[in-house]
């Protein structure tokens, strides 16, 4: 009876932790927007400092973060129900999900101080952590009801979607702003390569796992990009043919799924 008493103690620890991250990302993040440090908001540095950098997408693409937000607090109220102490895909993704909203915080503070390069690693402290999730949570490998599925899988595809995204534009700035040559290859060529390269992880995750909410936020980036560079014909028309190839692939998962059903 002790050890399971303890084990309770455990669980609620991490379900409170965890929400109190989800709250505390959520906070800096809209203090960010309303007094950024040092006087510009994140999107005013990426569109100052950062306006050639070509893998950026338009601005309204960054909507999505409302959607984040949202996903992330369902998940965080779902896991926090005391039905859920003892579910054993939670037990097994620890404090990774606080580990993830601490660094975007501190990413937060970073970028906003202009330590772009520092801000590369804190990037990728948010991103391991949800690779570590998604994969303990086996997401798309397995079946989970409806509930879960909604406040726990689609969230953790969606965050991880966007911040593959947002490491590969991060990495991006953080070279520019080192003024990185590029080897000689032209930035147009190094954009095309960086969308080949997000192509590429999201068919797989696609074909492998049918996860069709981390394709869709590949899709959405790639059609933002287009959107901006709209009168540079190579990156609009790669970045379309790429975001059409991706929707396509998911629509035919999603129907061939359908009919096994």
């Amino acid at each position: 009876m002790p050890q399971y008493t303890s084990g309770n103690n455990w669980d609620f620890l991490r379900q409170f932790v965890t929400l109190l991250a989800i709250i505390g990302a959520f906070v800096v993040n809209v203090l960010s927007n309303i007094s950024p440090l040092n006087g510009l908001t994140i999107g005013e540095i990426s569109n100052s400092l950062f306006n050639n950098v070509l893998i950026i997408p338009a601005n309204y693409a960054f909507v999505i973060w409302g959607l984040i937000y949202l996903g992330l607090f369902a998940f965080g109220i779902y896991q926090f129900l005391p039905n859920q102490k003892h579910d054993l895909d939670l037990r097994k993704t620890g404090y990774l999900l606080v580990i993830a909203c601490v660094a975007q915080s501190v990413w937060v503070y970073l970028f906003l101080s202009r330590l772009f390069g520092l801000s590369v690693i804190a990037m990728l402290l948010i991103l391991l952590p949800l690779i570590g999730i998604y994969l303990q949570l086996g997401i798309g490998n397995k079946y989970v009801p409806r509930e879960k599925k909604w406040c726990v899988d689609f969230p953790i595809s969606i965050y991880l979607g966007w911040i593959s995204v947002a490491t590969i534009v991060n990495v991006a700035c953080a070279l520019y702003f080192q003024k990185w040559n590029g080897w000689g290859i032209s930035a147009e060529v190094w954009t095309v390569i960086m969308f080949l390269a997000a192509f590429s992880i999201a068919a797989m995750i696609c074909i492998q796992r049918q996860d069709i909410a981390y394709t869709g936020v590949i899709v959405w980036a790639l059609v933002a990009i287009a959107v901006k560079h709209w009168n540079n014909s190579l990156l609009r028309n790669v970045a379309l043919i790429l975001a059409i190839v991706l929707a396509a692939i998911a629509t035919a998962i999603k129907l061939r799924n359908r009919h096994d059903y």
